[in-house]
């Protein structure tokens, strides 16, 4: 099976990157497209890592304080 880069800039980067790696073109190619799809592939969506701390955050119990000027100037030492 061919492929044929028409594309003269990815054609530069593909020389550049199996230069680069010190790899043949071929096992460049197919180095950086593996990586890539494993990254993909273990995406986590931005929600889901967030869930956690979403979860943390509501279970921590109210105290009843509000934090108002006073007590964000307390916290960074302002009078």
């Amino acid at each position: 099976m061919a492929y044929h880069i028409k594309d003269s800039d990815t054609d530069r980067i593909i020389r550049e990157l199996a230069k680069v790696t010190g790899k043949p073109i071929l096992n460049a190619i197919r180095d950086a497209c593996e990586k890539e799809l494993r990254r993909e592939v273990a995406k986590v969506p931005l929600w889901d890592r967030l869930q956690p701390v979403i979860d943390k955050v509501r279970a921590t119990p109210k105290t009843g304080l509000r934090a108002d000027k006073r007590f964000f100037d307390d916290l960074s030492g302002q009078p």
